[in-house]
């Protein structure tokens, strides 16, 4: 029996593999535009920080961790979300001294035990920004703008925002009281994992999926008729941004997104296209997080979403070629030594450059060189041209055009700023 990649998890093959690329190449320009700078945190943390950072009453913590104790009986975690490792980063490097906020993007994968299902997997992988030490609504706005970009920029289409306000210290204790004591007293009507949440953080109810526990929350009390007045006018703030850059975010009072370290504003975006499982990405504001693993108190927001969503929800026909620019073609079995000389001399001049190393023939070759969907195929060892001379001819229009070796670089150079780019999936 062979042995296979564990449950949950995938192989990532050619052409996914390029899907992939183009989504973290395309996230990367969107966030530097923002002004947001790369973070790389360790794959694994200590379990303390999830605990307290994300929550006991969570289903992250209580049931979906990859937890073990290492060689030094040390209890460690793989990361199941992004956030409270910056957060620790933040913290342990001292980054309250640089100018704030902070802004940080990942790219990283995350782990949590859970049913696999499309789009959805243990190990998966994870795009997010986070904007640490202002408590501006501004920032909650630019978030919530930077993954509109990139769901835009990545032609995911019917997208809907939806958005709500948690509150904060001063005046969510009180509606959580209320909210217990109404969840209390409809128990017989919860399921069991309600029933637990009710008495560790009955916020977390929200995030049940069995209609008779949904029926029950239709009718339980609103978070936003229990705001204080500093909470009001930053969510008012937040929705006006949103709706001056034409955005349409809808006010949905059950969106408390899967983690207990959320203040102030929650959002997610969903699209159409996925179906039940519809949402693509989301995140809000965590300002008691820092300080509750150990930092200052600081404000933060941000936001993750997962890859493989995004890849399912992008329009197929919007899918990035390949990468490669020549297809250096051998047309004389006495040229392929200069053939594979050629090709390397492109490369060194940062061309993306393919040739036969299967003995095909001339037919063969340009075949192959159209399965890789090369720019153009450069004819070595042509008959009618002299040696030092080559063919080139555009794959996408036939168009042809002889030059000598050392024009070809310069040749390519100019073709691909013309209309190079879009066709090797560079955004």
């Amino acid at each position: 029996m062979g042995i296979h990649a564990p449950k949950g998890t995938y192989d990532l093959l050619p052409p996914q593999s390029e899907d992939r690329r183009h989504i973290v190449a395309t996230a990367a320009a969107v966030f530097a535009a923002h002004g947001y700078r790369h973070i790389v945190t360790p794959a694994f943390e200590d379990t303390a920080l999830f605990e307290r950072g994300v929550g006991q009453a969570t289903d992250i913590v209580r049931k979906e961790m990859y937890t073990f104790a290492d060689k030094g009986d040390r209890l460690l975690t793989l990361r199941p979300e992004g956030t409270a490792p910056v957060c620790r980063a933040y913290v342990e490097h001292g980054l309250h001294k640089w100018p704030q906020p902070v802004k940080l993007w990942y790219y990283a994968p995350m782990f949590r035990y859970e049913r696999p299902q499309s789009g959805r997997y243990r190990e998966h992988h994870q795009l997010g920004v986070e904007a640490i030490g202002s408590a501006q609504p501004a920032v909650d706005a630019e978030v919530i703008a930077v993954l509109d970009t990139l769901l835009k920029e990545l032609k995911v289409d019917g997208l809907r925002l939806a958005v709500n306000s948690m509150g904060d210290a001063a005046c969510r204790p009180a509606y959580v009281e209320r909210l217990r004591a109404f969840l209390r007293a409809r128990r017989a009507e919860l399921c069991g994992d309600c029933r637990e949440r009710v008495e560790l953080n009955p916020l977390r109810t929200f995030d049940c999926k069995v209609e008779s526990c949904r029926a029950v929350l239709d009718q339980a009390p609103r978070i936003d008729e229990h705001l204080c007045g500093a909470c009001r006018e930053h969510f008012a703030t937040v929705l006006d941004l949103l709706r001056r850059l034409g955005m349409e975010p809808e006010v949905d009072f059950r969106l408390v997104r899967g983690l207990d370290y959320y203040t102030r504003t929650t959002f997610e975006f969903a699209c159409d296209s996925l179906g039940a499982q519809s949402g693509v990405g989301g995140g809000g504001r965590y300002d008691g997080l820092v300080e509750m693993i150990g930092g200052a108190p600081t404000p933060g927001v941000g936001f993750g979403t997962g890859i493989e969503r995004i890849t399912l929800a992008m329009k197929n026909d919007e899918r990035p070629p390949g990468a490669v620019d020549a297809y250096v073609a051998c047309f004389a079995e006495d040229r392929r030594s200069d053939v594979f000389v050629l090709a390397e001399r492109l490369r060194r001049e940062g061309l993306a450059v393919e040739l036969d190393l299967m003995g095909r023939s001339p037919k063969g070759q340009l075949k192959h060189a159209g399965r890789l969907r090369a720019v153009a195929a450069v004819f070595v060892g042509l008959q009618e041209l002299p040696a030092d001379r080559v063919r080139v001819r555009r794959l996408a229009g036939g168009e042809e055009v002889d030059l000598e070796f050392d024009e070809l670089a310069a040749w390519f150079a100019g073709e691909l700023g013309k209309a190079g780019r879009s066709e090797r999936g560079e955004r």
